[in-house]
């Protein structure tokens, strides 16, 4: 799909909210363009080249140029908006902010996954609303993506400054449960380096393991499965990479002090959809 094909000349960037067929894509397309996706309602299937994600509401997508992708609805309406952001845009606001390429992914590159919870996707979804009715220019689609990529920055789990970048990368790909259902080993395999060399580092800058670390993550996504959504402890724990439920009781009782049944209870609601 080609940036000019799809978008009003002279535009900057184009909004739009679909509605997600159930239907599996035949085929997976490519883009010439960055292309910021988000489910604001429902679960969905993202496909691509290695296997496929699963998508629940809040999950934020940033899809690079040429990684071929398709998606898929899944279960009740599945709701997304997106966001098409020329590449020639990523490279100028790179240039001045250059830790939007922690974010927008270099050409033929995995997309990045991150969550949104419900306040932080209202706050998105408003914004989208503010850019769908502006002008198409830049300075409205900067409006729009440098508060975005600065509350990403400030909330990534309060990374060090001094952190090196490839570490930092990989600890944002590992909210991808593609990548912490492999345990340490997809950590690991992210970072590019030894076992020991990664181990050391995460060490140094957080006092934790690689192992300590992806098990929190997958508690997180643990406890908005059962938040979010009806499905069973097996079907998580098999979601997660954890094929020992006794171990997965433990670790989801350590890290939130209360039983799967207990949070569950506590926190399941109906879905909002933001406005």
């Amino acid at each position: 799909m080609h940036y000019d094909k799809i978008v009003e000349r002279d535009a900057a960037y184009a909004v739009a909210r679909a509605a997600l067929s159930h239907t599996r894509p035949k085929r997976l397309h490519t883009q010439d363009y960055h292309e910021i996706l988000w489910l604001v309602n429902g679960k969905a299937r993202l496909h691509l080249d290695d296997g496929r994600r699963v998508l629940t509401e809040g999950d934020l997508v940033f899809m690079p140029p040429d990684c071929a992708h398709g998606l898929q609805g899944s279960g009740e309406e599945s709701h997304l908006v997106n966001v098409i952001v020329p590449t020639s845009e990523v490279v100028a606001l790179a240039a001045r902010h250059p830790i939007a390429t922690r974010f927008f992914a270099a050409r033929g590159s995995a997309p990045v996954i991150i969550h949104r919870d419900i306040r932080a996707l209202s706050r998105l979804s408003s914004r989208a609303v503010t850019l769908e009715s502006a002008p198409r220019s830049t300075l409205h689609l900067e409006a729009f993506l440098v508060p975005l990529l600065a509350e990403l920055a400030q909330e990534a789990r309060d990374l060090p400054p001094n952190l090196p970048d490839w570490l930092a990368k990989a600890l944002i790909a590992a909210d991808d449960p593609e990548v912490f259902r492999d345990g340490a080993a997809g950590l690991v395999a992210q970072c590019g380096m030894t076992h020991a060399h990664v181990a050391r580092t995460m060490q140094a800058h957080f006092g934790m393991t690689p192992s300590d670390y992806i098990n929190a993550r997958r508690m997180a996504f643990a406890a908005r499965q059962l938040a979010g959504t009806p499905d069973s402890l097996s079907e998580i724990a098999t979601e997660i990479g954890l094929s020992n439920m006794a171990h997965f009781h433990r670790l989801f009782r350590k890290q939130f002090g209360m039983t799967m049944r207990q949070y569950r209870i506590k926190h399941q609601k109906s879905v909002i959809q933001p406005v």
